[in-house]
């Protein structure tokens, strides 16, 4: 059992002729050396284990705080790529916009010109069915004509012999 500082201050010797007992007092002084180097001991481990908790501890608050250094530097970068991609999308999004836009305008362009090109082409029909139809009409008036008859009326033989008359 360690002795307290409340036992030796009041450990009392008792008296012998010339003073206290010498050896009841050496006992005591040795218990106390023993206890005393006991608690040095003791204190020197706990001064030890302090200094490495302290170390650990040291080591530990390093690595939390890289840690959180790397935690912002995740966000910071998420943030970044974040705000790259909303760019790049909106980018993405306005040339689509745009190629749309070209897109549709070349198809209007081609179908305005598709339609001149058919108003043209019904012009073209309509000119030409007048045209035929004249022709036939005039080829027709020719049939009908009278000149036919006419035909069927000259007699042959007598226009051989007119022509060799006449060269």
């Amino acid at each position: 059992m360690a002795l307290t500082p409340l036992d030796i201050h009041n450990k009392r010797f008792t008296r012998v002729l010339r003073g206290y007992d010498v050896d009841e007092v050496d006992k005591f002084l040795d218990q106390v050396i023993k206890d005393y180097e006991l608690v040095i001991r003791e204190s020197e481990e706990l001064e030890k284990k302090v200094a490495d908790l302290e170390n650990k501890l040291g080591h530990f608050t390093n690595i939390e705080d890289t840690l959180n250094k790397s935690i912002l530097v995740a966000q910071e970068t998420a943030e970044e790529l974040q705000s790259s991609a909303k760019k790049e999308s909106k980018l993405i999004i306005k040339e689509a916009e745009k190629n749309a836009d070209r897109i549709v305008n070349e198809a209007l362009s081609k179908s305005r010109s598709i339609y001149i090109e058919i108003e043209d082409l019904k012009r073209q029909a309509k000119v030409f069915r007048t045209r035929f139809k004249t022709l036939v009409e005039a080829q027709l008036d020719m049939l009908s004509s009278d000149d036919w008859d006419d035909l069927n009326e000259i007699d042959l033989p007598e226009v051989f012999e007119e022509v060799e008359e006449v060269e």
